[in-house]
Parts: C-alpha cells; sequence; structure tokens
C-alpha cells in the first residue's frame, strides 16, 4: 500500500460538519503567505474539494509570488479604479481634469461595475464596438453619437493609465486595456478662412458690440483667453496685451485658471486695428456704465453685455455662428478663427517659431501640425510655379 504523502504546513485537512447530522465534508484549506499588499502582510486562505487541487493551488501561488506577478483577490471596480485615479492627479488643471472625466463616462456606464481583476479585453473591444456605433446613453438620458477615433483612443488611453496605476498598487496582474487596438484616423484639417473671406467678416463686424471677441479670435486667442481678458491685462500705451486667466465652463459651473502651460501664459504686441477697437470698445462699456449708474456690473472684462456681465465661452459660440450667417460666409467653429491665424501667419513666411510663441505653444512641431494648413488660394499657387519651371525646362 502506497504511504500517503505528508500535507505541507500550509494546506490543513478538516472536516466540516453537516447540519443535518450526516457524514462530515473533508477539505483542504490553504493557508499562504502573499507577502505585502498595500504595505501589510496578506496571507491567502481558500479551501479545495481535493488535497490535489490545494496543492496545485500552493504550487501555482509560489510561482506567481517568485516571479512579482501574483496579486491579492480584491472586489475593487473599473469605476471605483477610475475615481481613485483621477482622485489622485493633484496637478492636473481643472480643465484637463473635467476632461478625463467626461471622457471616462461612457466607459464607467458601461463597464464600471465590473471588477477590475475580472475586466477583460472583450469588455473593452465590445465597449469600442458600440461607441463607434453610437447609441449608448449618456447620463443625462441622452442618445450619444457615435464617437470619433481621436474620442475613443483618448478614453483607451485614460484605461490604460487607470490600469497601470491598479498594477503598481497590487490589484491587477496585466493591463488589458494596452491590448486594445488602437483606431487608426486621419487627422480632420481644420477648416479656416481665406483672405477673401476674413476681410468679409471683418468688414460686417465693423461697429458691431461685440467686435472684439471677433477680432481677438481672428488674433489667434483661444475662446477660454478672450473670455477671461481683463482690462487690466491691456496696456494701450505699450500696446501690450497680457494672456494671464482663462475662464472655461465645467458642467454648469464657469471656473477661471491660469493658462495650462508656461507657452500659453504670454504677452503679445497689439496690432493697430485690434487698438482701434479696444479704444472703442471701453467707450461703448463707458457709455452703458454711465446710464445704468449702480446697476452696471463693474466686471472688468474686455467682453461684456450692456449690463458689463462677462460674456461665457458658451455665448461666444452661438453670437460667433449668427455674425458669420449674417456676414454671408460659410461657419467655421469659433477655435477655426485661431487655425485661420496661424494658418494666414504661415502664408504669410512668418516662421513657425514666432506662430508657435503667438499661438501658446511649447512645441513648433505641435503648431506646424495642428494649426498650419494650406489652402485652396496656396496650393493653386504653387501649382503655377511649377508649371512656370516646367515651361522653362521644356
Amino acid at each position: 500500500m502506497t504511504e500517503r504523502r505528508r500535507l505541507p504546513p500550509q494546506i490543513k485537512r478538516v472536516e466540516l460538519a453537516q447540519r443535518d447530522g450526516g457524514r462530515p465534508v473533508i477539505r483542504y484549506q490553504l493557508t499562504v503567505d502573499v507577502g505585502d499588499v498595500d504595505g501589510k502582510r496578506k496571507q491567502l486562505r481558500k479551501r479545495y474539494a481535493t488535497e490535489k487541487e490545494a496543492r496545485a493551488a500552493l504550487d501555482a501561488i509560489r510561482g506567481e509570488v517568485s516571479r512579482g506577478t501574483y496579486v491579492h483577490p480584491t472586489k475593487v471596480t473599473l469605476a471605483e479604479a477610475c475615481e481613485d485615479w483621477l482622485a489622485a492627479k493633484h496637478g492636473l488643471k481643472p480643465s484637463t481634469l473635467h476632461g478625463h472625466r467626461v471622457n471616462l463616462t461612457a466607459a464607467i456606464a458601461e463597464v464600471g461595475h465590473v471588477e477590475v481583476q475580472k475586466l477583460t479585453k472583450r469588455h473593452l473591444d465590445d465597449l469600442v464596438t458600440k461607441l463607434r456605433a453610437g447609441g449608448l446613453s449618456s447620463p443625462t438620458g441622452k442618445t450619444r453619437k457615435p464617437w470619433s477615433p481621436r474620442s475613443i483612443n483618448y478614453m483607451l488611453g485614460l484605461l490604460t493609465a487607470v490600469l497601470k496605476d491598479q498594477m503598481r498598487q497590487g490589484h491587477a496582474v496585466r493591463n488589458v486595456a494596452e491590448l486594445v487596438d488602437r483606431i487608426p484616423a486621419d487627422a480632420k484639417p481644420a477648416e479656416t478662412f481665406t483672405p477673401t473671406e476674413l476681410q468679409k467678416v471683418l468688414d460686417h463686424i465693423d461697429g458691431d458690440r461685440y467686435a472684439i471677441a471677433w477680432q481677438l479670435a481672428l488674433t489667434g486667442l483661444r475662446r477660454g483667453e478672450v473670455a477671461g481678458l481683463r482690462w487690466t491685462d491691456i496696456d494701450l500705451e505699450s500696446r501690450t496685451l497680457q494672456i494671464a486667466t482663462t475662464r472655461l465652463r465645467f458642467g454648469k459651473h464657469l471656473v477661471e485658471d491660469t493658462p495650462k502651460s508656461r507657452a500659453g501664459r504670454r504677452t503679445l504686441p497689439i496690432p493697430d486695428h485690434l487698438v482701434a477697437t479696444l479704444r472703442s470698445t471701453r467707450a461703448i462699456q463707458a457709455a452703458d456704465k454711465l446710464m445704468l449708474g449702480e446697476e452696471y456690473d463693474p466686471s472688468g472684462f474686455v467682453v461684456v453685455n450692456e449690463w458689463g456681465a462677462a460674456l461665457s465661452p458658451h455665448a461666444l459660440t452661438s453670437r460667433w455662428a449668427r455674425i458669420l450667417k449674417a456676414a454671408g460666409v460659410r461657419h467655421i467653429r469659433y477655435h477655426d478663427a485661431r487655425h485661420t491665424c496661424g494658418t494666414l501667419m504661415h502664408l504669410q513666411d512668418v516662421p513657425i517659431a514666432v506662430i508657435s510663441a503667438w499661438l501658446g505653444h511649447a512645441s513648433k512641431a505641435f503648431t506646424m501640425q495642428t494649426y498650419v494648413h494650406s489652402q485652396p488660394e496656396a496650393l493653386a499657387t504653387a501649382a503655377a510655379s511649377f508649371s512656370r519651371v516646367v515651361r522653362r525646362v521644356d
């Protein structure tokens, strides 16, 4: 008869009494030290139906611990992991943090209930498929439109960071978000005004109450920079304009903040046409204040309504659309006025380094790739130049 092998110290044979008084059930209880988890010594305790299963589990756990791949069982969900990761981002600007939170909303709604240790590549692949198709419900009850490749890749990047954080904490063995293929997409060129269209807009806004808002955008300022500009940021004597504050909407709240980067905090010379518009705007606001007296809001912002209250970024966008329609030009986004500035500077042979500094970018490559676009007129000129060269050769 084969001698029974002695059980290792981590496995104990236990008899469990039955409630009905029947024959006791034999189980094999595994108790194994799995090292430190979250700074505390942890042991795994689990019962198995057979000795063979208990020994196999012990060997597997020992191997994982020695390789550094063991993770202690937890029930942390993806939603909880996302919230923990966001809460730890102490150095992010409110605008960046808000963008991250909004972009994770769909993932949390669809797979946030799944425990991190049970999350699979299939979960995320199915999520991507649904987002590309559209039709999912948003937290407000609206139906989501199909997501663009850029938005989906942004979300996957955030999930990768969230799961990497879980791995560092010893809650996950691998990062399944890294396994999901990103969606290739050609960069969609921004719409920009041609010089002719730009002149039509400038002619139309001449004398408009909010002309300064449109001219600042066409001078290359971001929407939040226009909304946050104060008269204290402007020196008409030295003809300089300082970008020091942005105003952005987060949900129902307007938040003031500094620009995202050091390059965004910049001082620009004021072009002659902008000096005239600023003086006109200040005169209009002085007349409003004289008329309204104490009812006037001395907010100090440059772009305000007749009561002195600063226009919100959303108000700028909606008024911009009406201005373009009235001017008889095609619609481009308010932000595309900034693209127009960079592109037209480029067409006038302004050095990329100068355009980058003007727009508030730290990277010249980013300026070239994102804000400088070839217009049909420029391409036609290039074609004509090439034709002249070819004719000379012939």
